[in-house]
């Protein structure tokens, strides 16, 4: 005796749509992640600069430098000190909290050393296209011309993204850690970064455009 094969539901419309948001949404990921891959790191051979580029960070809630803030401002100190370029341009606005990232970075690089007369401050930027365009502003004002860009290392793809579009030499710079991370917090900040770099390519580098 045969039995009848049980008929399959028919697949719904909603269930097109969610698979085809879930498609869009890996298609949207891989391109944010091969983008970050393929970023540039430099456009020059150059290995002495006229500044050196801070990107900001958030400081701690009492408005002291976070562990990451420190971790760029140190390394950007070192790379002074190695003679890489004679100045700093550190560049950040109060974005997260009520504190202006740049000046809390220029108190702490003046701590380790580096003169005030050798420290340019640039404290409105929100974000990291703004970090770049308002430094690169300081810098046309200036005539400097080359500047290193130093940031974390998992924030740097996107930077890169963004300073390709700028009319600068440039090459970007990573500052290690200044104490080890765990393997789930440098997941999560490459997470965080690969769904920024897919906002900036489809929406934030188009609503918001560099004039420097």
């Amino acid at each position: 005796m045969n039995r009848r094969k049980p008929r399959r539901k028919p697949v719904t419309w909603r269930s097109r749509l969610a698979l085809l948001a879930l498609a869009v949404v890996l298609a949207l990921l891989a391109w944010g992640s091969l983008a970050r891959q393929l970023a540039p790191t430099s456009n020059t051979s150059l290995t002495r600069f006229d500044a050196i580029i801070v990107l900001g960070a958030a400081t701690d809630s009492d408005g002291n430098p976070s562990p990451q803030q420190l971790a760029r401002v140190t390394e950007a100190v070192h790379e002074y000190e190695r003679g890489v370029a004679p100045r700093l341009i550190l560049t950040g606005g109060a974005a997260q909290n009520r504190f202006v990232e740049a000046r809390v970075m220029a108190r702490t690089a003046e701590a380790q050393g580096i003169p005030e007369s050798a420290i340019f401050v640039e404290p409105e930027a929100l974000n990291t296209i703004q970090n770049a365009c308002y430094a690169v502003r300081i810098m046309k004002n200036h005539d400097w011309r080359s500047a290193e860009v130093v940031s974390s290392a998992s924030h740097l793809p996107r930077a890169g993204l963004i300073f390709s579009r700028l009319p600068l030499q440039w090459r970007t710079h990573a500052a290690p850690q200044l104490s080890p991370q765990s393997a789930a917090n440098l997941s999560a900040a490459t997470s965080v970064e690969v769904l920024k770099t897919v906002r900036y390519l489809i929406w934030t580098r188009w609503v918001d455009p560099c004039q420097p």
